[in-house]
């Protein structure tokens, strides 16, 4: 069994109000949404010790005597472990006007001193998921049914998207909210805890930025001693999620190549065995049952349950997505089988510099004016080296619609700049007349429409499958912007009914579901920019100018 617990326990314990936490859950708190739904809530041996962990105290004598010794958890364990269940709990216990998850004192038992808790005053527990949709699905979603549905309920004003907290006169006294971005700066100040969901899908800018941005909150109210809670299934690598980040910290600190004290991990997996095969049924279930613990082990039908996850491993095989099955039942980190892309070769890619004035480059234009992210990479001709020249997303902007005037401006800039050997865009989505103008402008030889839709759909895999075969090579290099990064991770393989010339299958490049956020329109202009080159080299570009005489070229 792989587990990395960092820091790993201390000889002697450390004061903690975990013992007191765990009794007020149990005679306070009830299931959240499952088959346990309303019932008293219970915690496995696992997850008290990680609340007798999560509410250690600096022992008496100490400067900083009854102050919280962690101010950041990360919890990374495998899907169907009711870990969300259990940041909800905690959440619970942060917002309860009668709950001792602060220490108040001290009392003495024996020899020792134990700490004494008391409630939050005035707590502020912020709870963010990926998306506004998830927030219904995850820890929210638990807390409302504990506050709801338990003893307590008239202690709470319980709302969709926020509960109250209520005084003795009926008054708020803290809130916790449900969030799929960053607070405002007013309610940012006042977080007492805050809790991140299944933040392997933390790979947005927008989300890793709100991440970074509601950490630098935790020290505004000191007095309250605030923390923070990430709770995940594991992560793909390279795709520079918050759970990659966090994982790799606690691994440094684990090598002891940089230290945090206020930093405390935990992750289980099933240990990878380079002779495993996962086809022997035995084998199968052994990984299952060390990625679930001996907690977990324990549960009622635990060996049913093991059943059942082992039969999902054919289906998740047959669909050619077994490495999805691997991260999300057995907690490790695999590249998926569906990525188009493999984002570990593509960071080793890397060279951070800026483009040479007067280069000759190719540009890839993609994207929608209205409903998605807009994206323009150029690649110079000599050397393949790739820059994101320009990003717009709408829900950045005022009125949710890309300003086709400033996408233009940028092309005439970079026309002026650089010697444009070719420029590939689609002219789907409303960027037909943009393209048309450029054309004009520019010349029809260097200025092309490239459908990405099924009009185009052979040119394009074949644009792809050059793009990734360059990955591969080391043809193509990068200036590492965390932008195209993410795209060029979050970019899945979608195999088409169609064959190139030796029979081989076709694909294109695709979100993980339609209604994804987690957007690919940089990594599809990454691949017209690339084909546009491969296309002007191959056309025996020189970097001497050539006649713009206008001319409809359409792929």
């Amino acid at each position: 069994m792989a587990v990395l617990v960092v820091p790993s326990a201390d000889e002697a314990p450390w004061p903690t109000l975990g013992p007191a936490v765990c009794e007020f859950l149990e005679s306070r708190a009830v299931h959240g949404p499952g088959d346990l739904k309303g019932k008293p809530y219970r915690l496995d041996d696992e997850k008290r010790a990680f609340i007798f962990r999560a509410y250690e105290v600096y022992p008496r004598g100490h400067p900083r005597a009854g102050k919280r010794r962690f101010k950041r958890f990360g919890l990374s364990l495998r899907k169907g472990t009711a870990k969300t269940e259990l940041a909800a709990a905690v959440a619970f216990a942060e917002l309860h006007g009668e709950s001792p998850v602060r220490c108040d004192g001290w009392r003495r038992v024996g020899r020792r001193y134990e700490p004494v808790g008391r409630p939050v005053t005035d707590p502020y527990v912020p709870m963010v998921a990926y998306t506004e949709e998830q927030t219904e699905d995850l820890a929210y979603a638990a807390l409302y049914v504990m506050c709801s549905e338990g003893p307590d309920a008239d202690l709470f004003d319980i709302g969709l998207d926020r509960i109250l907290r209520l005084d003795d006169r009926g008054r708020a006294d803290g809130k916790a909210v449900a969030l799929a971005s960053s607070p405002d700066a007013r309610d940012g100040a006042r977080t007492t805890f805050q809790h991140f969901d299944e933040t392997h899908r933390f790979t947005l800018h927008r989300l890793v930025r709100a991440h970074e941005t509601m950490l630098q909150n935790i020290p505004k109210r000191m007095g309250a001693d605030p923390w923070s809670l990430e709770t995940t299934t594991t992560y793909t690598p390279g795709e520079g999620s918050v759970a990659e980040a966090t994982h790799e910290e606690a691994e440094q600190i684990a090598r002891g190549a940089v230290s945090d004290p206020t930093f405390f991990f935990f992750h289980r997996e099933a240990a990878p065995d380079p002779d495993e095969s996962l086809d022997d049924p035995e084998t199968l279930r052994v990984a299952i049952r060390e990625a679930s613990g001996p907690s977990i082990a324990g549960w009622d039908d635990f060996d049913g349950q093991v059943e059942n996850i082992a039969s999902l491993y054919q289906q998740a095989k047959r669909r050619g997505n077994s490495a999805y099955f691997e991260r999300v039942w057995l907690n490790r980190r695999v590249q998926g089988n569906r990525k188009a892309f493999d984002a570990t070769r593509w960071a080793d890619l890397a060279e951070v510099r800026q483009p040479e004035e007067r280069s000759a480059i190719a540009l890839g234009l993609d994207g929608s004016k209205w409903r998605d992210t807009t994206a323009l990479v150029a690649t110079e001709m000599a050397t393949g080296w790739q820059w994101l020249a320009g990003f717009w997303d709408p829900a950045d902007l005022q009125d949710g619609e890309v300003p086709t005037d400033e996408v233009e401006a940028l092309c005439d800039d970079l026309f002026a700049r650089h010697e444009v050997a070719r420029m590939y865009g689609d002219p789907a989505q409303g960027f037909d007349i943009l393209l048309a103008r450029l054309a004009s402008r520019h010349g029809a030889r260097k200025v092309a429409e490239f459908y990405t839709d099924s009009r185009g759909l052979r040119s394009t895999a074949y644009a792809m499958r050059s793009y990734g075969t360059a990955m591969r090579s080391g043809e193509v290099q990068h200036s590492d912007d965390e932008v195209l990064n993410q795209h060029i991770g979050n970019a899945h393989r979608r195999d088409i009914r169609m064959l190139d010339d030796d029979g081989q299958p076709l694909w294109v490049i695709e979100k993980e579901r339609r209604d994804s956020p987690f957007k690919i329109d940089a990594a599809m202009a990454g691949g017209l920019s690339w084909q546009a080159r491969t296309d002007a080299l191959s056309a025996g570009f020189t970097s001497t100018p050539t006649d713009n005489s206008v001319l409809v070229f359409r792929r």
